[in-house]
């Protein structure tokens, strides 16, 4: 496989995933779901800043994205991401 065909394809893996990996932890639509992952970060999160979720914390900004979803920008990033690591896995396995 062509590394440009493989950064492609992770990146295009990437972008859909991220969505599927935020309701897997507990980031939904509807909020923190219940016993999830993300209940427990923002349990602990509220304990360590005395009540609350800090804003603009990465909590704060997983909980947007898990409600209204990726703006473009994150979907470009999550993509560039998801691109780049396959980009790096694929070219270090030729020297395996």
């Amino acid at each position: 496989m062509s590394l440009f065909v493989a950064i492609a394809v992770g990146a295009g893996v990437a972008v859909v995933l991220a969505p599927i990996v935020l309701g897997a932890v507990g980031f939904n639509p509807a909020g923190i779901a219940a016993g999830s992952y993300a209940a427990f970060w923002m349990s602990a999160d509220a304990i360590a800043n005395g009540g609350g979720v800090a804003a603009g914390s990465l909590f704060s900004l997983l909980q947007s994205a898990g409600m209204a979803g990726l703006s473009w920008v994150a979907t470009a990033v999550v993509g560039i991401v998801g691109g780049a690591v396959t980009g790096i896995v694929v070219y270090l396995a030729n020297f395996i």
